[in-house]
């Protein structure tokens, strides 16, 4: 089996475990203010290598969101968000390429294309993700404001969780 795929296999059985078991767990702000929660799972999507075709990581987002409504019991919410996610990850790339181009057998980590273009990269999908999930969840505007609030608090200590996650399983730099 080619090492590629051989690793987001893993990775995918991973990050489902960890979210299910551990980041499903946390209640951010107690039960009064429960505004943020911790999503790390959407990185699987992210770090699909390059030349992943488009279908196939739209199908892997539906994947991974539909293992994750299993668990959270949330009938197709993370599913939509994931496959939202992968729908608009070709469009992301597109518009970040270097200069150069990109080596297509290559994963869009921060040790390939430094940390400054991964945060961008990770900002603008993990942004993209939330606001479509929480969107989704509230299935109304009329709560812009909460949405809004609930994007922006899980972004940053999501954002933090997948800026640790590549500094842990991919410290090259």
């Amino acid at each position: 089996m080619n090492s590629t795929i051989f690793k987001n296999i893993v990775r995918f059985v991973l990050l489902v475990l960890v979210q299910v078991l551990v980041f499903s767990r946390i209640n951010i702000g107690g039960d009064n203010f429960n505004y943020a929660q911790v999503f790390i799972y959407p990185i699987f999507i992210m770090l699909l290598p390059i030349r992943t075709l488009h279908t196939v990581s739209i199908l892997l987002g539906f994947l991974l969101g539909f293992t994750i409504d299993i668990f959270y019991n949330s009938l197709g919410v993370h599913a939509s968000a994931c496959v939202f996610m992968a729908f608009i990850r070709p469009y992301v790339l597109s518009a970040l390429e270097p200069r150069g181009g990109y080596n297509v057998n290559l994963s869009p980590t921060k040790s390939h294309f430094g940390f400054p273009w991964f945060a961008i990269y990770s900002g603008i999908l993990l942004f993209a993700h939330l606001f479509f999930y929480f969107s989704v969840e509230a299935f109304t505007f009329y709560y812009f404001w909460e949405i809004m609030l609930r994007t922006i608090l899980s972004f940053f200590i999501s954002a933090f969780f997948v800026i640790m996650y590549q500094y842990l399983f991919d410290p090259r730099e």
